[in-house]
């Protein structure tokens, strides 16, 4: 009785989670039609790929970027990604941009490939930090270790070290 109990209750909680997540994702798609009108494909409009444009301003004239030669963590990526090369705003430096052309995974799939630390977008994400880093000092710059030996582990030194574990990825909010 106690194992069925619990199937319905699992069957149940994952139900509500599925319809959490689509509503979530509604949700996120109808604010960000308003805040970002061109990121959506209208209807009747060419379909783009899924994946977004990634963009960093590099503090390099538009001339000394050749998209034929890109750093090494974007060349990796060959015919995977696009690539967008234009002059910032008010000409402080260029734009540098990149997308995939395949759509990254959605859905569970998606969170699960996040959770992973697999997510596509986040690595591009991370790839185009390290070329922009290339390009401007000419090597990836790393976080020093603690000089002075291991942290303790506290509740804080523990949520340090994965916050500075997942940087390069995702950046720090």
């Amino acid at each position: 009785m106690t194992s069925t109990l619990e199937h319905r209750m699992t069957t149940t909680l994952e139900h509500v989670a599925t319809l959490a997540a689509r509503a979530g994702g509604s949700v996120v798609r109808q604010v960000r039609s308003v805040l970002e009108p061109g990121a959506l494909p209208t209807a009747g409009a060419a379909v783009e790929p899924a994946s977004r444009w990634l963009v960093v301003t590099v503090y390099r004239e538009r001339a000394e970027i050749d998209t034929g030669n890109l750093p090494a963590p974007l060349a990796e990526y060959g015919d995977e990604i696009e690539v967008l090369v234009r002059e910032a705003a008010d000409a402080k430096g260029t734009e540098l941009g990149a997308r995939l052309r395949t759509p990254p995974p959605s859905g569970i799939s998606g969170a699960a490939a996040k959770v992973r630390g697999d997510d596509p977008r986040a690595k591009l994400r991370s790839a185009l930090r390290r070329a922009k880093q290339l390009l401007e000092v000419g090597e990836v710059l790393k976080v020093d270790p603690v000089p002075h030996g291991k942290r303790s582990a506290t509740p804080g030194g523990l949520v340090l070290e994965a916050v500075t574990r997942r940087a390069d990825r995702e950046g720090v909010l």
